[in-house]
């Protein structure tokens, strides 16, 4: 059996490739920045050619810094930037537009026109998502009605779709694949996430042709091998996730009420809820985390913070209370407490569970002794209390009890960060030794299909915890504490509502 297992990670502002060992720790890594195309204010766009070349170039890296041959590789496993969506001539492979980006809010006015019809209830019913520009379903209608000739040639069965994910596969096999996984499915809009499969019904209201769409297979299958011309040897394709769900399988969370928490930019929380597609009262996403082989999928529950780590970035550039993000531990540890300050970092509305656009960055609770130490663990303490938003939220629709949260990314680098997050949550909070967590989802999810790995069991054996934090504030320190913070949000809402 060979030894290694060769993780793609495509992402939004990089492509990177990890290589691992049998006993998952990461022996090489390679990254190549990816460039932003911004056309209009709101449009965010990726040259496909870009993400393709750049995501090469880091294979080839890897393997030559480990002095390690395509022979040696028991399989290729994707994670990838989800909902970012590409069009391609199936003949040439060539992109007829470039790639969608998750973040473009061109197709805005769209999902509007959709909500007003009446049609979001059909989209929420079957795909667990709200109808909004983030997913890919409006862009590929888009990319459809904007680009010449588009329409016509999809109606013909001439191009294809896909996540980013489905364009390295069938640019990895030469162009013998057109497939994505469940998980990366169920981002785009168009997925009926408990039949499995296309729907039908919402195809036809995008006017959107089912001959565009991949086949959707597990997230741990062998679907077929990467073609020799691009590493010297057949590789096996074996597994295949969006990055968050990746993540989770890379924290080991296979049990339900397991959840880990993805601190970058914003955050990512994801609780796994097993078997059962759990319908959201409390403004969260209804997800598949992922499929191994035949096995039924697990389903997940998501909610997205908007800004995280970007208010330490804030406090570093907008104000320049710090020189570098990492100085924000020390500032906010020189001072016991806020001194009742209260930061709402609602930059751009609020994400998960209010789904606020009009919100806006409120700071309360200042007095003449606030200083820029208060200012600093009042930002870290929001990432903590805004996390809080969002499991508050996964406990009333799941009715799961947690027992701990892992984390990830990379402000959970901080102690003291962590600390307040058990402090917040009344549950520990676990860092594990591995920190690119993505990347170890998608190698866990390949290994498992080829052989280098028995079982989840094993796997779970192999996930090791680098340090726990746990709750040291009283019940009612945290009660008293989250109340204040929910007055301050309830002071940030509909701040930029129109006519304000």
């Amino acid at each position: 059996m060979p030894d290694f297992v060769l993780a793609v990670d495509q992402g939004t502002t990089s492509s990177r490739s990890i290589l691992f060992d049998a006993s998952g720790s990461a022996v090489a890594i390679a990254q190549k920045e990816l460039p932003q195309i911004y056309p209009r204010p709101g449009w965010v766009e990726h040259d496909p050619e870009s993400i393709w070349s750049t995501q090469l170039e880091t294979m080839w890296s890897v393997l030559q810094q480990a002095r390690v041959r395509a022979e040696d590789l028991a399989a290729i496993g994707i994670t990838n930037q989800r909902e970012t969506t590409v069009v391609w001539d199936r003949q040439t492979g060539q992109p007829v537009y470039n790639a969608s980006v998750w973040q473009c809010r061109r197709t805005a006015e769209a999902c509007e026109v959709l909500r007003q019809e009446g049609f979001d209830q059909v989209i929420r019913e079957a795909t667990g998502l709200v109808t909004d520009a983030y997913f890919s379903g409006t862009k590929v209608a888009w990319i459809l009605d904007n680009v010449p000739g588009a329409r016509a040639r999809a109606e013909r069965g001439e191009l294809a779709f896909g996540t980013i994910d489905a364009f390295l596969l069938w640019r990895l096999t030469g162009g013998r694949i057109h497939a994505t996984d469940v998980s990366n499915a169920s981002r785009t809009l168009l997925f009926d996430i408990r039949r499995l499969e296309w729907s039908l019904p919402i195809l036809d209201h995008l006017r959107i042709p089912a001959s565009l769409l991949p086949q959707v297979h597990a997230s741990s299958l062998v679907l077929g091998d990467c073609d020799p011309q691009w590493l010297g040897a057949p590789v096996p394709l074996a597994g295949v996730a969006g990055d968050q769900q990746a993540a989770l399988f890379g924290q080991a969370c296979y049990d339900p009420g397991m959840a880990k928490n993805t601190y970058g930019t914003g955050c990512f929380l994801l609780l796994n809820t097993g078997s059962q597609a759990v319908p959201s009262s409390e403004g969260l996403l209804t997800t598949v985390g992922w499929q191994l082989g035949h096995e039924r999928p697990v389903y997940c529950l998501e909610g997205s913070v908007f800004i995280a780590g970007a208010a330490v970035q804030w406090l570093r550039d907008g104000l320049q209370l710090i020189r570098e993000s990492a100085e924000v531990e020390a500032l906010a540890g020189s001072v016991a407490d806020t001194g009742d300050v209260f930061f709402v970092p609602a930059f751009v509305g609020l994400g998960a569970p209010y789904w606020d656009a009009f919100a806006r960055g409120t700071i309360v609770g200042i007095t003449r002794g606030t200083t820029s130490a208060h200012l600093a663990r009042a930002s870290l303490e929001a990432i903590a209390f805004q996390t809080r938003d969002v499991m508050e939220a996964m406990r009333a629709d799941a009715n799961l009890q947690l027992q701990t949260l892992r984390v990830d990314g990379g402000a959970a680098r901080n102690d003291l960060l962590l600390q307040l997050q058990a402090d917040v949550l009344g549950l520990p909070v676990e860092r594990p030794v591995q920190s690119e967590t993505t990347a170890l989802g998608a190698a866990f999810l390949a290994g498992l299909a080829a052989g280098v790995w028995a079982s989840p069991d094993e796997l779970r054996r192999r996930w090791r915890r680098d340090r726990a934090f746990e709750p040291r504030m009283s019940e009612d320190e945290r009660h008293h504490r989250y109340q204040r913070w929910k007055e301050a949000v309830a002071r940030s809402r509909e701040w930029a509502r129109p006519g304000a």
